[in-house]
């Protein structure tokens, strides 16, 4: 097994990490509820801000907000994740690109809820800057989202959350939340020789894979033992793929891996086509090239991390266990699950109905590396649900139905 509760490395003194206060009095902790629950509600590739001067663009942006209100109607989450590709980048311009996030996070500030960001490749472009994101989120006390790699390449949501437990130790958390910026899109304001737009790479940057094994066993030091985790990043890994393209009998299943499998394939870290004068230093890249291996390499070296879920691929929606050398691989899984979440926005391409990937962990249940998750629909339905445990794979769902609007 992958997952163990023991603990893997040596106690040594450190100074304690808390959530940092707020000066608006807000509460920003993370904690599981009294009943021993933690809930997410991810949202995935919202894609404001398209078409501003057509009746249709902003009028996508109203029924995107209202994909929003309807699944917090029906779920409660302690914490929302918004996982890229919040804002349309190359339609937007320079003076008001930023203001679209008051749209995107209005709807959780009317909750009093917390939420947390990683940035995806449409977050980036001439006129919208990461950064510039960033600073707007954090005008709110309810954003989370912060910066802990600082360098030209890392791109900018990098960082971690800690979820303390209901009751016992207030210091030491149950869980931790890992958040990843895999770039891409084109850098704000640049253009290259020939006039064009300048590509950034859409991976995770060495600087962040490098910050990611650091802190995370400075962590592991701190709090004596390998504390459950979930990550999230906007493009998938090659992983996935693979997994996808692999034979029948071993590919997405609909009664295994439920879920709708239309971007076929998938387009993962590292490959690149369409964005500005797209290069990699000197050399043109339009397939990959294995950019994302040192990060699926940290990802399989991190005990008892539980599952990483993505968006990007707005036809896709399932998840499945590495747990092997897939087709074309160097690395072999270790029952590692990956997911993709709903594609909830009206913007970007797709007429699927539009939801939201729910994630829901208990004490108990992540002790032993186990989560609940579904899809809940704008509908109000819920689709695809399972329970990512030891045996998921071989445990048998209803396949999800491909709706379309």
């Amino acid at each position: 097994m992958r997952f163990f509760s023991a603990a893997s490395c040596t106690l040594t003194i450190a100074d304690t990490v808390v959530a940092a206060p707020s000066k608006y009095g807000i509460n920003r902790t993370l904690r599981f509820t009294g009943n021993g629950t933690f809930q997410l509600a991810v949202f995935n590739d919202l894609h404001y801000g398209e078409a501003e001067n057509l009746v249709w663009g902003p009028q996508q942006d109203v029924n995107t907000t209202r994909v929003t209100n309807s699944v917090l109607d029906s779920e409660h989450p302690q914490l929302v994740v918004l996982n890229g590709d919040l804002i349309t980048g190359e339609n937007t311009y320079k003076h008001n690109s930023t203001d679209y996030i008051n749209e995107v996070v209005q709807p959780l500030l009317e909750r009093d809820l917390l939420w947390a960001s990683t940035y995806g490749n449409h977050d980036s472009d001439f006129n919208l800057s990461r950064h510039h994101i960033l600073k707007r989120e954090q005008t709110w006390p309810n954003a989370l989202t912060r910066q802990d790699v600082s360098t030209p390449t890392s791109g900018v949501s990098n960082y971690w959350l800690p979820v303390y437990p209901s009751s016992g130790n207030p210091d030491t958390p149950a869980l931790l939340l890992w958040f990843f910026d895999s770039r891409g899109g084109n850098y704000y304001q640049q253009t290259s020789a020939t006039g064009k737009s300048v590509p950034q790479p859409n991976w995770v940057d060495q600087t962040a894979v490098d910050w990611f094994t650091a802190t995370r066993t400075q962590l592991c030091s701190q709090y004596g033992r390998d504390v459950p985790s979930l990550a999230f990043v906007h493009i998938p890994v090659n992983a996935m793929l693979a997994f996808q393209q692999s034979n029948n009998d071993t590919g997405v299943r609909p009664h295994y891996e439920p879920g709708i499998n239309d971007d076929d394939p998938l387009a993962q870290q590292g490959y690149t086509e369409g964005q500005g004068d797209v290069t990699s230093g000197s050399t043109p890249v339009s397939t990959y090239n294995g950019e994302d291996v040192p990060f699926m390499q940290a990802l399989l070296d991190t005990p008892n991390l539980i599952a990483v879920f993505s968006g990007h691929d707005h036809g896709d929606d399932w998840c499945f266990k590495w747990d092997s050398q897939l087709p074309g691989m160097s690395l072999k899984g270790n029952g590692l699950d990956l997911c993709f979440g709903r594609h909830s926005g009206y913007g970007g391409y797709g007429s699927w109905v539009r939801g939201s990937r729910q994630i829901l962990v208990t004490e108990e249940m992540v002790k032993d590396g186990v989560v609940e998750t579904w899809v809940r629909l704008e509908t109000g339905a819920t689709s695809g649900s399972v329970v990512l445990n030891g045996t998921y794979g071989s445990d048998y769902y209803p396949a999800v139905p491909d709706l379309q609007e």
